[in-house]
């Protein structure tokens, strides 16, 4: 199974096409925008599954959705959020895509998930969607923000520390808080909802 994961976001996308590799039927090509993901079809061949991040370049609303749909043949095109809201969501189902993907998701759910759509069917686990998660008010203290920054940067707790001459336990303290705050369960997580959230 040939799929295509495209994301403009370097740790999300190589975590999802690391989850999408654990299975050995599963050929993952990535690209970092729609207009890459197009090219990417229109020069290997349309792909079992496509799976566009919804929050990035050239997607404007459900655009590049409708963009990748006609691209790659009538084949399953899925979108990817780490925060969305149900009428994003559905309205995406209602313009021919074959799922909504919480990035959230471990890797044997995602590889569920992949197959799913990838056989004709429509994922749409909507009890993670939440309307409110994009109209938060989130207040993180300029140390938190610097330290999530950081964290979407893809460096460790020793390199935060280093930028903003710091403790590492301390950097430590600032990631729990943050987390906590953003509703964050790990690393990877924080750094899809400050990117979806726009809070970096």
């Amino acid at each position: 199974m040939r799929i295509l994961v495209a994301d403009d976001h370097g740790l999300v996308r190589d975590a999802l096409a690391s989850f999408m590799q654990s299975a050995t039927d599963i050929e993952v090509t990535t690209a970092n925008s729609v207009d890459d993901a197009v090219r990417k079809v229109e020069s290997t061949g349309v792909f079992d599954l496509v799976l566009l991040d919804y929050h990035m370049p050239g997607m404007n609303g459900l655009e590049g959705l409708r963009r990748m749909l006609a691209t790659n043949g009538g084949k399953p095109v899925a979108l990817l959020s780490g925060t969305a809201s149900r009428e994003v969501a559905e309205a995406a189902i209602k313009t021919g895509a074959a799922g909504f993907v919480p990035k959230t998701l471990g890797s044997d759910a995602m590889i569920a998930a992949a197959r799913f759509m990838a056989s004709g069917e429509v994922f749409a686990p909507l009890s993670f969607l939440n309307s409110a998660a994009e109209e938060a008010d989130i207040s993180l203290t300029e140390r938190e923000t610097q330290v999530l920054r950081g964290i979407c940067e893809g460096k460790a707790n020793k390199e935060i520390a280093r930028d903003y001459d710091l403790q590492e336990v301390t950097v430590k303290l600032h990631v729990k808080t943050l987390s906590r705050k953003i509703g964050a369960k790990n690393r990877t997580h924080a750094a899809m909802i400050a990117r979806d959230l726009n809070l970096v």
